[in-house]
């Protein structure tokens, strides 16, 4: 055999042989990205002293997590995997968690935290980078209603235009003819304003009779609860997170004829407002409104959380959940989004964005979404889940 021979059959070998190894390390990094975790991020307020919404998100991500890889994962047996960031509540560093959270290859979604203003300063970076955002607790309007188009963000959580009024509407229900407003300063106060604004180009009671508003540094707030009463409030719509523990003590303190009902958005419960307010809270008025409580879910699916979520921190009680609606809000955000990237057969964020908006009946936890989200429609509560709770003795939220 000659020379040319044997050369021309060793480049053919060597070709062959070439193809195949690179056709079997294919098949082998397939198999390797087949079985790396998709990833969740959840960007929010874990460091923020006091507060207990961030970690109430993460039991109830971290819960439905569980069982979707108990079921199987998704894209053909692939585990979901949390990436917690903390953003202490303050807004650049928000930002800056959602830009190393986006970097992440295999990352899908994040999930954001309690408060709007964190969000509203992502907002453009969520768009820029393509990052579908679920919203589980933040509930200024402008959130939803942005100029994105498509728009990346979704909410399995309150909206301030359906709380206002229902607040409204239940210290009218209560005979009460006559309100004041205690905002914070924020886009969420601001927020919850032009909810109010609305409500009263309607005509129906009760009639705003005073706005007042206040910042975090402010170290007392009866001044202000002063003067919307004597401005004739008989109740007053409290906008407020657990520095509103303060007011509580200072209420206490007036002449029983100088306490007025509070009827207060749910910020009051993303902490520790109850042992901030103390014995003082014997001696106030206080509702809350939430959108879901665990003592009137249904009892197969609260069992059901709660087989998930106990060998994560000890549950064993639905009472020892702290900050309900935030694990409540995460728990179906998670199983949403599993039904999502199934449906988009794939990882890939816009293809997962554009599946969110056709998810098709899901029997959540809050309430059974024939479809939660839709391509004009990304708020997936409704004001039928609305309720007012309040504290029970022992601090535990239980509907009125």
């Amino acid at each position: 055999m000659d020379a040319s021979f044997n050369k021309k059959y060793f480049v053919r070998a060597s070709t062959v042989a070439f193809f195949f190894c690179a056709l079997l390390s294919s098949f082998y990094c397939d198999s390797v990205a087949a079985k790396e975790p998709v990833l969740i991020g959840i960007d929010a307020e874990f460091g923020l002293q006091g507060s207990t919404s961030a970690q109430a998100i993460e039991l109830g991500a971290r819960a439905a997590i569980a069982e979707v890889n108990a079921a199987g994962g998704v894209l053909g047996g692939r585990k979901l995997q949390l990436v917690i960031r903390d953003n202490r509540s303050i807004p650049a560093r928000g930002v800056q968690n959602l830009q190393e959270l986006a970097a992440l290859p295999e990352l899908v979604a994040v999930l954001g935290g309690r408060f709007s203003p964190v969000i509203l300063e992502q907002m453009p970076f969520i768009e820029a980078l393509h990052v579908p955002y679920l919203v589980t607790w933040a509930s200024a309007d402008q959130i939803i209603n942005n100029d994105m188009s498509p728009n990346y963000v979704f909410r399995v959580s309150l909206s301030d235009k359906l709380a206002m009024p229902y607040m409204l509407e239940h210290a009218a229900a209560r005979g009460i003819k006559k309100v004041g407003l205690l905002l914070i300063n924020t886009s969420w106060g601001r927020s919850n304003q032009v909810a109010a604004e609305k409500y009263t180009q309607t005509g129906r009671l009760p009639k705003i009779v005073r706005s007042s508003w206040y910042s975090w540094t402010e170290s007392s707030l009866v001044d202000k609860y002063n003067s919307l009463v004597d401005a004739g409030a008989k109740a007053i719509i409290l906008v407020s997170n657990v520095e509103a523990a303060v007011l509580v003590r200072e209420i206490a303190a007036l002449p029983a004829e100088r306490r007025v009902p509070l009827i207060a958005h749910w910020g009051v419960t993303g902490g520790d407002f109850f042992e901030q307010a103390g014995s003082a809270l014997k001696q106030v008025d206080l509702s809350v409104l939430q959108t879901f409580s665990f003592f009137t879910a249904e009892p197969a699916k609260r069992k059901r959380f709660l087989q998930y979520a106990s060998p994560i921190n000890g549950v064993a009680r639905i009472d020892d959940i702290e900050s309900p609606v935030g694990s409540a809000h995460a728990y179906d955000a998670i199983h949403i989004l599993a039904r999502a990237i199934r449906l988009a057969g794939s990882t890939d964020r816009v293809r997962v964005r554009n599946a969110l908006e056709k998810v098709q009946s899901y029997q959540g936890l809050v309430r059974d979404y024939a479809q939660p989200f839709t391509r004009e429609r990304h708020e997936a509560l409704t004001t039928k889940e609305l309720m007012m709770v309040r504290y029970r003795i022992d601090g535990v939220l239980v509907p009125r």
